[in-house]
């Protein structure tokens, strides 16, 4: 008659309870904190949209109304300076304005991104959308800043002749125009890099 044997196996995938529970807290912590990270950088993206609403749509509206009339002799005989006299002064309106107007419909999706963190597809989208607006907005910067350099020192060379001491009024408010537009620009640089930051924290 054989004896018969008894084998114990362990499992050894077997995790104590008190292990189990405290890895599901880790977890839970990590996922917590990197949510909550996400929807920081979300609430983020939404004020800078704000403030840059506020800087597109400002050099827009500077540029846009900003004209000076010199009378000389008689009211009859003026030397007028408009915005839209210079195609770059135009372009740059145009730029602006087209910034402003994507900051405004872009709102409801920084939103969204606000209460769904983690939604990839809609930081895709800005993303994308964001770095074509870097580009406008610069180069309407860059345009208007080159005339505006022009109009306050002048060139000998091509016999541009400085137009700043006469209309300084004009000078001014376009000057004020193109910083405004610049900064419009470097808000645009921070929300990619928000934008690129989080899809990478996804990733």
């Amino acid at each position: 008659m054989s004896e018969s044997a008894t084998v114990n196996i362990h499992d050894t995938n077997t995790v104590p309870r008190g292990n189990k529970g405290f890895s599901a807290m880790k977890v839970g912590a990590m996922a917590a904190g990197g949510g909550g990270l996400a929807r920081g950088l979300a609430v983020l993206d939404f004020i800078l949209r704000l403030a840059g609403i506020v800087a597109a749509l400002a050099a827009a509206i500077t540029m846009g109304t900003t004209n000076q009339t010199l009378n000389f002799f008689t009211q009859f005989f003026q030397f007028r300076a408009r915005y839209y006299d210079l195609p770059a002064f135009s372009f740059f309106v145009a730029a602006n304005a087209i910034a402003s107007a994507y900051l405004v419909l872009s709102m409801p999706f920084s939103l969204v991104s606000i209460v769904k963190p983690h939604a990839a597809g809609i930081k895709f989208l800005l993303l994308a959308l964001d770095t074509v607006m870097v580009a406008l907005t610069t180069a309407g910067a860059g345009a208007a800043a080159a005339i505006v350099y022009l109009a306050h020192q002048g060139n000998t060379k091509t016999n541009w002749v400085a137009i700043c001491q006469q209309f300084g009024s004009f000078c001014q408010r376009v000057s004020g125009a193109v910083v405004a537009s610049f900064i419009a620009a470097f808000i645009f640089m921070i929300l990619v890099i928000l934008s690129a930051a989080s899809l990478k924290r996804r990733h």
